[in-house]
């Protein structure tokens, strides 16, 4: 807590950025490095490769070297003479075997492609985490954007009834106002103090939610840059105001709007990609009703020696003598596995069926939110600009309440509502301010452009 007052008194005072303050996109970046559920569609990721890399190595040929040794005791077959003897003998043998598969039904090129549609999803599902971890952080930054700008304007309502007070209090003096009055205001202080220290606790628990969402240390202090959103939210302010017109539409804007969801976005690439895996696995599966042919060669040799004696050849000399190669085809026919192939193919068709209708939901639901999300960027922008007027007239209305209030021609009750009501318009002006900017990333992620800068 004492952290959090101590941020709270940097923001409020007005001084110059530290190096330690950290921007909107600095978060994002710390958030997107440092989120589990990024790091874990990293690694699905690096899962994905690996079977591709698999199934690349699929289409080499497989080499085995064995060694083998065995002591016969007793009766055996005499490898010289291959008759059988009953001496104890010394058995080694060496192999080298390779083989090639030639014609599989097409089974490993299948296979590929769906390693290749896996891997393209899960970096596509990669960039739909980043975007969704960015758009937590943009989330959670504005709340805190918007718990502070509270805390601002609780601050200047507890100075400005401070100041109300010490006028209302002198006025008791001279006779002009009763102790009525003065109770009046001590109780609007009284509120201010509160207003001021739930704005602070708010803005508290909106500091945790960043760090929680940023995967920040909890005990480090966060202190954030939110001048940049607020010089943004101005400089938007005056932009749209000149762009916004009395219909409501935003010429600027108009161009991201009520368009179809561009192929772009990550989460509908994600869908796509799992469409075509599952298309190359139903045609791998069906690859079984194939025959398939593989082409093998290789050469093997052997060692032999009677033990407890010390007559027979040399090793170099049975190496050599032994030396057997081989060249083989083989030609496999499916012919029955127990109904296997045909329950495989069925599932794989059901999974690529179910790919489809997975897609095209996902299509129309992100169709949906993109045109939703467009439509509140709207109509948060429309809202602002009437907000702006609003905060102004209550603004107005406030001096002049107060101006006769101190002239005794309001009452406290008068001014304790126009107060109230300028805090309102200022605390749901910003509000505005901000979800117009959360608004707006939200149209530009459903359209499948970049949020983050990495």
């Amino acid at each position: 807590m004492k952290q959090a007052l101590i941020i709270l008194l940097v923001f409020t005072a007005g001084q110059s950025l530290a190096q330690g303050e950290w921007s909107m996109q600095q978060c994002m970046q710390y958030a997107v490095e440092h989120n589990h559920e990024v790091k874990r569609a990293e690694l699905e990721l690096d899962n994905y490769k690996a079977s591709k890399t698999g199934a690349i190595g699929r289409f080499l040929p497989s080499v085995d070297a064995s060694i083998g040794a065995q002591y016969n005791f007793g009766r055996a077959i005499d490898p010289e003479t291959n008759g059988y003897t009953d001496v104890s003998t010394f058995y080694n043998g060496y192999s080298l075997y390779a083989s090639l598969p030639v014609f599989d039904g097409f089974s490993r090129i299948h296979a590929l492609k769906a390693a290749g549609a896996s891997t393209l999803m899960g970096r596509a599902s990669l960039r739909q985490k980043q975007n969704q971890t960015a758009l937590n952080v943009l989330q959670a930054y504005t709340n805190v954007a918007y718990y502070e700008g509270l805390v601002k304007m609780a601050d200047e309502k507890v100075q400005e009834t401070e100041l109300l007070l010490k006028q209302i209090r002198l006025l008791e003096e001279v006779g002009r106002k009763s102790a009525a009055d003065v109770a009046q205001v001590e109780s609007q202080k009284a509120e201010a103090d509160y207003e001021l220290t739930r704005q602070q606790n708010l803005y508290a628990s909106a500091m945790l939610e960043l760090k929680k969402t940023m995967a920040f240390p909890m005990q480090d202090t966060l202190l954030l840059s939110v001048r940049n959103v607020r010089n943004r939210l101005v400089a938007c302010n005056r932009r749209d105001a000149r762009t916004l017109s009395p219909s409501g539409t935003n010429s600027e804007s108009a161009t991201y709007g009520l368009g179809l969801v561009q192929e772009l976005n990550p989460e509908l690439q994600a869908a796509q990609y799992q469409v075509q895996a599952s298309k190359h696995e139903w045609h791998q599966a069906r690859a079984a009703f194939y025959p398939s042919l593989s082409l093998s060669a290789g050469l093997n040799t052997t060692y032999y020696h009677t033990l407890h004696s010390d007559v027979g050849e040399s090793f170099n000399n049975q190496f050599n003598n032994n030396m057997g190669e081989y060249v083989g085809v083989t030609l496999s026919i499916p012919l029955f596995n127990r109904l296997q192939t045909i329950t495989s193919i069925r599932k794989a068709k059901n999974n690529y069926r179910i790919a489809q209708e997975t897609y095209k939901q996902k299509q129309l639901e992100l169709e949906k939110l993109s045109r939703e999300a467009w439509q509140d960027w709207q109509g948060y922008l429309k809202q602002t600009v009437q907000m702006v007027e609003k905060v102004e007239a209550d603004s107005i209305a406030y001096q002049l309440t107060k101006r006769q209030f101190e002239e005794g021609l309001s009452t406290a009750i008068d001014l304790r509502t126009t107060s109230a009501q300028l805090l309102n318009s200022k605390a749901t002006l910003l509000q505005c301010q901000l979800m117009a900017m959360v608004k707006e990333q939200l149209v530009r992620y459903y359209r499948g452009e970049a949020i983050w800068t990495e």
